[in-house]
């Protein structure tokens, strides 16, 4: 992989990874409401689950998904089930801890797995795959690039958003501001969601 191929990874990887996305809305929604320690599970399943996502789609699964219809419409259909609910859970919330204890308990097995339906993730590990691994004489070279690339910015970028959250925690326990908070934030998935529709 050159210098041009790395550049446009990065720029790639910046431009996904740091816009707003189910799992950057729900790092900083569980940091608010349960605090950072609470958010880690979901931050690190993140790029755990995404690097697996990856790695299949880089063995073939990705092809498969693209060339039949139905599979990316059930994948499709449920990552948008999965967002709604997760919405409808966090928008009740307006007391600190609620949501990741009673109404949105979201840990590391369900952030590993939430990657396998989130349109977003597919469509970059789709294109990642498409772009710079298949067909190349060393792809299991450049898989090799990408992943630990593409699983940093996964991390960074869900860390990044949980500190924000935990950072509003003092902000955000006064008055109905969390339950304000939540709503908008259930507001993001439920706009998340509506997109994938067009997807």
């Amino acid at each position: 992989m050159n210098w041009q191929e790395f550049t446009a990874l990065l720029v790639l990887a910046t431009a996904m990874s740091f816009s707003p996305g189910p799992n950057t809305t729900l790092s900083t929604a569980l940091a608010a409401n349960g605090g950072l320690p609470r958010a880690m599970r979901f931050v690190v399943a993140v790029p755990v689950g995404w690097t697996l996502l990856l790695a299949i789609c880089a063995a073939g699964l990705g092809a498969l998904v693209v060339a039949m219809p139905p599979l990316r419409l059930a994948i499709k259909g449920l990552g948008i089930a999965y967002l709604l609910w997760l919405a409808y859970k966090l928008s009740g919330s307006a007391q600190l801890g609620k949501a990741d204890s009673a109404r949105l308990s979201v840990g590391f097995g369900q952030g590993v797995m939430l990657q396998f339906v989130n349109i977003k993730a597919w469509l970059l590990a789709l294109t990642l795959v498409a772009g710079w691994i298949a067909g190349q004489p060393d792809a299991l070279a450049r898989f090799a690039i990408v992943a630990p690339v593409m699983l940093t910015y996964a991390f960074t970028s869900n860390f990044a958003y949980a500190l924000v959250g935990a950072l509003l925690r003092e902000w955000l326990a006064k008055g109905r501001r969390l339950l304000w908070f939540n709503r908008a934030m259930g507001l993001i998935l439920v706009l998340t969601a509506w997109w994938m529709v067009g997807v």
